[in-house]
């Protein structure tokens, strides 16, 4: 299969509305085929594991790239030179080192983050007032978060939409006007942006004495994390805190956990209770692995998260993050960054990889 026939099949995988085990699997195992042919540093690495595409029958069965592995390596099947979009890490790890994910097109992308953007966010609306605690992609246009929520406000927001950063950080007056506008007309409103965008926020609204109280139906998106660009919270702390300073409650605090090395992103229902449960769309599945020898975790115990994005086509489909988790009823939940025994296996892995891909 040629890019033109993988990104087609993709399309058509998320356009569909359900998607058994088989499916997944078939489409999964094209893909990996794809890109064992196509991504050089990522053969290499699946041949010194012993698998190809004659040997690998299940998608559980494809390695996993470590994530740190983007920093170092240049993973594509097209010419990265003829990619129309470079997302990058921040690179508030591994000394600033930042990872690029290569996009010759952005229509799987796209495609991925809409569909999946409106069954986990949006709910009854098909559209909704937004205000975006995030630099715009003209400002940050190496952001997959930028991009992503650039898109929500052009498919999802309604036109009195707005970007609430600049260069000069949160605008807070263009904040309390939009605010105090959706209290006094009574219609439901958005707050979208990275976690400690919100803890500066719900700083500011508290050294000069606000709160708001939003409509019903009003909701909040969080993601990211703090990244030490805040003070950080704990997951309890810092929904009661947003439900306070806001009005929305918990079960309406969305958390998206996503990262530059995927396609799709996925959500929570809501931070009623914490850790919350974390899922995909029917393109993505996670798994609680052994980050040396790739096997699953029993369910119910601590291991490292790995994901398969079948929208992720041009690199790898499967990536291993350095995010601890635990398998539970309809998901996961998130533990948090792998540190001691586990980190060190994230490590190795790290080392596996580069050394493989790097073989001749």
């Amino acid at each position: 299969m040629n890019q033109n026939d993988i990104v087609t099949a993709v399309l058509d995988f998320i356009a569909a509305d359900s998607a058994n085990d088989i499916a997944f699997n078939e489409l999964a195992l094209k893909l990996f085929a794809y890109q064992y042919d196509c991504n050089g540093p990522f053969m290499k690495f699946a041949r010194e594991r012993g698998k190809t595409p004659r040997t690998v029958k299940s998608w559980t069965d494809i390695p996993a790239v470590p994530i740190n592995a983007f920093k170092t390596l240049d993973l594509s099947c097209s010419p990265v030179t003829e990619a129309k979009a470079v997302f990058m890490t921040s690179g508030t790890t591994l000394g600033g080192i930042r990872g690029k994910s290569y996009h010759p097109l952005l229509d799987v992308y796209d495609a991925s983050m809409k569909r999946n953007f409106q069954n986990r966010f949006m709910g009854d609306f098909e559209r909704i007032k937004m205000g975006i605690l995030f630099p715009s992609p003209t400002l940050m246009p190496n952001s997959s978060l930028a991009h992503y929520l650039d898109l929500a406000v052009r498919d999802f927001g309604l036109g009195i939409s707005r970007h609430l950063m600049d260069d000069n950080g949160i605008n807070f007056t263009s904040l309390f006007e939009d605010l105090a506008e959706a209290e006094q007309s009574g219609k439901p409103y958005a707050l979208l942006g990275a976690s400690f965008s919100f803890v500066h926020v719900i700083d500011e609204m508290k050294r000069t004495g606000k709160t708001a109280d939003l409509p019903p139906g009003s909701r909040i998106l969080d993601t990211g994390g703090f990244k030490g660009q805040s003070r950080e919270l704990e997951p309890d702390a810092f929904y009661n805190s947003l439900e306070a300073t806001f009005g929305v409650p918990r079960q309406n605090c969305i958390n998206m956990y996503g990262m530059t090395e995927l396609s799709s992103q996925l959500y929570d229902d809501g931070n009623l209770i914490c850790p919350s449960v974390k899922s995909g769309p029917n393109w993505l599945r996670s798994r609680v692995v052994n980050p040396i020898t790739g096997e699953n975790i029993p369910d119910g115990q601590t291991g490292i998260l790995a994901h398969t994005d079948l929208a992720h086509f041009n690199i790898c489909t499967t990536v291993l993050t350095e995010d601890t988790g635990v398998v539970v009823d309809n998901g996961f939940q998130l533990i948090g960054r792998a540190s001691g025994i586990e980190a060190q296996g994230c490590s190795m892995a790290v080392d596996e990889f580069l050394k493989a891909a790097g073989s001749n």
